[in-house]
């Protein structure tokens, strides 16, 4: 609570942005249902089809006569859920590999890094639309292939931290007085790691809502008729004339994903005794 406290007497107003944006976003993502005029998908009227925004709607209508708005609202659900399942399976696999290979040493800290190093060695955004594609496109399938992608970086950090904190004299207390190997990991070292890698969950949550819509609008994530931003800028492609179907979720997608780099620097600033007394 008092790191809370301390976060927001910083003088960093891109912080307290961010906070507000996503803090927003997640509200409307939980109350979508209650807050959308219509339903986003059953409410089809191919009479309004195409209708710019108005009183009425908005931001205007799709294709199929749908409340663009309603569709917004609903799709932050899937796309901000989506988002965080993923860093938080990546931060929990990464953590794991990074721990073990740090505090073990030897054959088996070379097995698991390499075996990491051969997983950065593709490109992200192609080796997942790859996982992707191959598994099947869907909202599961598309979070298992970003999770696969992005586990290694948590891994590589988690790493370094216990390399720099298990020879401390705190860690050496705790082996001598008889404590096991998992009690130091787990009680000495990877809380040690929490900071720089919550640091890292706030700026790759902007970067997993990025590329999950990146997947849905090449047609690997999310499917018709399910309402996601991607996926809608996807739609809005199609019919270039009609600025308004891929304006507004692309604008989503933009504020969302600034809103977590804010936190993210604002995190970081903090974390950093250089950088702290600046903020």
């Amino acid at each position: 609570m008092n790191t809370l406290k301390k976060l927001f007497r910083q003088k960093n107003f891109m912080f307290k942005l961010g906070v507000v944006i996503c803090v927003a976003w997640v509200l409307i993502a939980i109350f979508a249902s209650v807050l959308a005029p219509y339903d986003p998908v059953a409410d089809q009227n191919m009479d309004i089809r195409f209708q710019a925004p108005s009183s009425e709607h908005w931001f205007g209508t799709d294709s199929l006569g749908r409340d663009v708005f309603s569709r917004v609202l609903n799709g932050s659900r899937i796309s901000i859920s989506a988002g965080v399942v993923t860093v938080l399976i990546s931060f929990g696999v990464g953590i794991l590999f990074g721990g073990v290979a740090g505090y073990a040493g030897g054959v088996a800290d070379d097995i698991l890094m390499r075996f990491s190093e051969m997983v950065q060695s593709f490109p992200p955004l192609i080796l997942a639309m790859v996982i992707a594609a191959a598994l099947g496109p869907n909202i599961t399938n598309s979070i298992i292939a970003m999770a696969i992608i992005w586990w290694p970086n948590y891994a590589r950090l988690t790493r370094s931290i216990v390399l720099s904190v298990k020879e401390n004299d705190y860690v050496t207390a705790s082996r001598i007085l008889g404590a096991s190997r998992l009690r130091i990991l787990f009680k000495e070292l990877l809380p040690n790691s929490i900071g720089s890698l919550v640091v890292m969950c706030t700026l790759d949550l902007g970067n997993a809502i990025l590329m999950f819509s990146g997947l849905s609008f090449l047609g690997l994530g999310v499917q018709p008729p399910l309402a996601e931003w991607g996926a809608m800028v996807s739609d809005g492609v199609t019919t270039f004339n009609y600025w308004w179907i891929s304006t507004f979720p692309g604008l989503a997608i933009f504020s969302v994903a600034i809103g977590a780099n804010f936190i993210g620097d604002g995190l970081r600033d903090y974390l950093d005794p250089r950088m702290r007394s600046r903020v």
